[in-house]
């Protein structure tokens, strides 16, 4: 009869069991039924009417769970927006009050959560009465009491109140209950961020929070580092020696206080590699606290708790420039975590092993077998890691195994799984391109199975991106897109693939074939299909002259289609291939000729279908509408009776967002979700001529080719912040000095710059415009305008500048004029004017083309040595030298480059108006040597610019 209830009392198991299953049944909801809150309609005067019963002294001794109720009541309406009013919180805070003359529990610890959460809302006044009903509190003999009590108290007090009960906090920061002390280690830590004044008196409690780290409770030595660290945190040397103190004395046993250790030692490891102390240098020739911090964590690998554990590998693994025989031991331990029965560790473990696989994937391949063993594993984020590192780590000759295994993984998991699993496939055929046949093929095959719209686009992003890297993978790749857009549902990803064909089909082997694939589209799509396919035909037959008859025909089809844009499109099409098989008809080689007599099907030069259907604009369409704003702001344009051209619309430079964006194509997949294909929305590019042009003085100088950044001339502590701006026109340089005031009791006016043109031959100033009344904190321009010498040769001058104005003392309160006036002149730093200012950074389409375009009538070819240390200093050093725009991703050096010499090709636009190209060879002379060699070639039009461009190495 075990289910029976014993006669003291007590309460058996089972009929423990059958109350818990009741109390089940009785809140136990129905799948149809909707669950109600049960304060979901509550009023707030009907809650206001029953806190009255806090006044009632016998009620509150009697009936405390009433009193807990109406508190709750109180709290759901101030968390839900019903806000008490200024009256109405002032008589339920002094109804409230009155509940500490009761002795229940619960009733007490409801008070402290009501003064916590309005203490924020109510009358600072009314708060303060609380306050000695709470440390009367925090000094009783009740430890649940105390600890909550002092949690309260510290969320009402102000540094002034603060050293009232300054001496009780300390006490109870080393009292003997964990759960006081705790309260009094996280309320010290609160108040730190408070003010600044509460953190200095907190900063006086480092004794106390230094002994309550030897505290027995576990949670007590993990508050009391929190609050050691905040309060050392600002002092560099003062957390080296916290670190330095517990790494050695091993006095810590709580795994969280340790894990903390952990973590503000790797913290000083990551200082000290970017503060230089290491010097680049491996661990174990690194600074005395680089080595003692990695001693630590390495030791820490041997904690018999988990959590200290994982953090100690983790961190081991994020160190800077680690090498691979110091991350051997974090390896070893996370392989371990691998075959945890805990679902959280081995994920831990997974992620972090991930992460080490994208720079040392050598070290985590040991790992494999324990990987593939995850594969299965019932946690799908758990699975996904382990085969995207699998990919990463894998050899070539494990490729088929893992694909193998993969297929029937990705038939279970969800979209945004399968879409990890995609990138990591692409990077794949990146680092072994011969296997491309295989993996493009493996992710052709799932573009017919089901999934939705963001999983096709990866694949589709995936395939596009492998054909611009590994040219390989051209023709099977485009046969697997035609096969996919026969059956595709989304209209964007069929435009896209289109578009493609037209741009790559005509160059394979075989064009024809995709003829078919491309035609189907207009039979059987919607209009915006059907329209990229007429323009797909079009490139086709504009590329290939033996495929324009039976392009034709296709074509002239589409000349009634019901939508205006497919119908305008074909015809425009059918009226440029006619004219231009008129004027070059197609003449097919005889039957007999040898294969490799036949000539190249490619359009005759000066052919019109190749220009006007294949050649795209000069620029795109957001810089032309930049360039034709900036036509339109010149002085003086628009009564120009010349017509507007591309040609004589302003040269237009890339944005620093535009610079971003090309630097980051490559990593497109990686970064972003969309794969490109949603532009983030771009903000409006001001032109920085605007203010020239604002001054009818500069009118005749015509229009702006360039401005330059602004350049600091002087330090942004001082009185005086100048800056530079040079806005380059045909025949003069307009120098913007940007002036800004800080001092209160001064007016600046009549203020220009001195610019020394005296040591110079190819400038000279011309003119100045001056700023007037610059009050405090405000900022105006000031203009020197230099005339150019068009008969000397460009090559850097250097300018001594000097800042004139006369100062007038103001009353800082009114701005009104008091005192004398005086002339005042400031000295700036020099300015510098190179070659490379003339020169705007201009992309081409296809640097190769161009390049073989200008010839090498111009050329100029040109040796140098610099002083470099490092490889990627020297590429930047280059470009910045000659003020070019990098082309095709030479602007960067690749990672794992091997100390390889590094290709960079340049273009640009020359003030005068020439196309300037460079191809420049940057390479290391040795191995530990700081020398880099140059070996650059300039071409152009006119070999006196291709002359200055080589000139601007210095």
């Amino acid at each position: 009869m075990g289910d029976q209830q014993p006669a003291d009392g007590s309460m058996s198991m089972g009929s423990m069991l059958r109350e818990v299953q009741e109390m089940a049944d009785k809140f136990k909801v129905e799948e149809d039924e909707q669950y109600i809150s049960p304060y979901a309609h509550l009023e707030k005067a009907a809650v206001l009417q029953e806190a009255r019963i806090f006044h009632d002294p016998n009620a509150v001794r009697e009936n405390p769970r009433k009193c807990c109720t109406v508190i709750a009541q109180l709290l759901h309406l101030q968390n839900t927006g019903q806000y008490l009013s200024g009256v109405e919180a002032t008589e339920v805070f002094f109804g409230v009050t009155k509940l500490f003359m009761s002795d229940d529990a619960s009733l007490r610890r409801m008070v402290y959560l009501f003064i916590k959460d309005v203490a924020e809302t109510c009358n600072p006044d009314d708060v303060i009465i609380v306050t000695s009903c709470l440390t009367k509190d925090m000094t009783c003999d009740v430890d649940l009491y105390r600890g909550n009590a002092l949690r309260v108290l510290v969320r009402i007090v102000d540094a002034a109140m603060l050293g009232a009960i300054e001496r009780y906090v300390k006490q109870a920061i080393v009292d003997s209950s964990g759960q006081v002390s705790s309260s009094a280690l996280v309320s010290a830590s609160h108040l730190f961020l408070q003010s600044p004044e509460c953190a200095a008196v907190v900063r006086r409690w480092i004794s106390e929070t230094q002994e309550a780290t030897t505290s027995p409770n576990e949670m007590v030595q993990f508050h009391a580092m929190q609050l050691l660290y905040q309060i050392k945190s600002h002092d560099r040397l003062g957390v080296s020696k916290l670190v330095s103190q517990f790494t050695t004395r091993n006095t810590l046993r709580s795994p969280l206080a340790l894990v903390l250790l952990v973590r503000y030692t790797s913290k000083l490891l990551h200082d000290e590699e970017a503060e230089g102390r290491n010097q680049g240098r491996a661990i174990a020739d690194g600074s005395p606290a680089t080595k003692q911090g990695y001693q630590f964590l390495e030791a820490s690998l041997r904690h018999k708790s988990e959590l200290v554990v994982y953090e100690a590998a983790r961190a081991i693994c994020n160190l800077p420039s680690i090498e691979p025989q110091d991350l051997s031991p974090a390896i070893s331990v996370l392989q371990l975590f691998l075959s945890s029965p805990k679902p959280a560790v081995r994920f831990s473990a997974m992620r972090t092993l991930a992460a080490v696989a994208n720079t040392h994937p050598r070290v985590v391949s040991k790992c494999n077998e324990d990987l593939e063993a995850l594969i299965g594993d019932s946690n799908r984020s758990i699975a996904t890691l382990a085969i995207t590192t699998l990919l990463k780590t894998g050899s070539e000759n494990s490729i088929d195994r893992l694909l193998k295994q993969i297929s029937a993984f990705l038939t279970e998991i969800a979209d945004e799984y399968k879409i990890t699993v995609v990138r990591s496939l692409q990077k794949l055929c990146l680092t072994y391109p011969s296997k491309h046949r295989v993996l493009v093929g493996f992710l052709s095959n799932f573009l017919r199975e089901e999934g939705g719209f963001d999983f096709k686009r990866s694949i589709v992003n995936s395939i596009v991106s492998l054909i611009r890297t590994v040219p390989e993978t051209t023709e099977s790749s485009l046969l697997h897109l035609c096969e996919f857009i026969e059956d595709c549902e989304f209209t964007m990803l069929s435009t896209q693939i289109l578009h493609l064909l037209g741009e790559l089909g005509p160059s394979t082997s075989a064009p024809a074939r995709y003829i078919r694939f491309i035609y189907n589209r207009v039979i059987l799509e919607n209009s915006a299909v059907r329209a990229a396919a007429v323009s797909a035909l079009a490139k086709f037959a504009a590329q290939c002259p033996s495929l324009r008859t039976s392009v034709m025909t296709l074509l002239k089809r589409s000349l009634m289609d019901e939508d205006d844009e497919t119908r305008d499109r074909a015809t425009i099409a059918v009226s440029i291939l006619e004219d231009a098989m008129g004027k070059n008809p197609y003449v097919p080689p005889p039957e007999d000729t040898e294969a490799d007599d036949i000539p190249p099907d490619q359009p005759v030069d000066g052919d019109t279908a190749a220009y006007v259907l294949l050649e795209g604009l000069p620029m795109n369409f957001d810089k032309l509408e930049r360039s034709l704003k900036s036509y339109m702001a010149a002085p003086l344009s628009m009564e120009n009776a010349e017509p507007i051209t591309l040609n004589t619309l302003p040269i237009v430079e890339d944005t620093a967002a535009d610079l971003a964006a090309a630097a980051g194509v490559d990593s497109i997949m990686d970064d972003d979700p969309t794969g490109g294909l949603e532009a983030p929305k771009k903000k409006e590019v001001i032109d920085p001529a605007a203010v020239v042009y604002a001054i009818p003085e500069l009118a005749s100088l015509g229009r702006a080719f360039r401005s330059s950044q602004a350049i600091p001339l002087t330090e942004s502590e001082t009185e005086y912040v100048v800056q530079c701006t040079k806005h380059i026109f045909q025949n003069h340089v307009v120098l913007q000095f940007s002036v800004q005031n800080t001092i209160e009791e001064q007016r600046l006016d009549n203020v220009t710059v001195l610019v020394d043109d005296s040591d110079s031959e190819i400038f000279a100033a011309s003119g100045e415009i001056a700023a007037d009344g610059i009050r405090y904190g405000e900022t105006k321009n000031c203009f020197t305008v230099l005339e150019r010498n068009l008969d000397t040769a460009l090559e850097p001058n250097t300018f001594a500048c000097e800042l004139r104005f006369t100062v007038v003392q103001v009353d800082p309160a009114t701005g009104e004029e008091e005192g004398d006036t005086f002339e005042e002149e400031y000295p700036l730093e020099d300015l510098e004017i190179a070659t490379s200012d003339f020169m705007a950074k201009v992309p081409v389409p296809d640097f190769r083309k161009s390049w073989e375009n200008v010839g090498n009538a111009n050329e100029v070819l040109e040796k140098f040595a610099l002083q470099f240390k490092r490889l990627e200093d020297a590429v930047v050093a280059v470009v910045d030298f000659l003020g070019m725009q990098p082309c095709d991703g030479t602007g960067s050096v690749k990672p794992n480059a091997g100390g390889k010499p590094h290709m960079l090709h340049m273009s640009g636009v020359f003030v005068s108006g020439q196309q300037v190209l460079a191809r420049a060879q940057v390479a290391m002379q040795g191995e530990n040597s700081s020398n880099v060699i140059l070996k650059i070639a300039v071409r152009s039009d006119d070999g006196a610019v291709s002359r200055m461009v080589a000139d601007c190495i210095r």
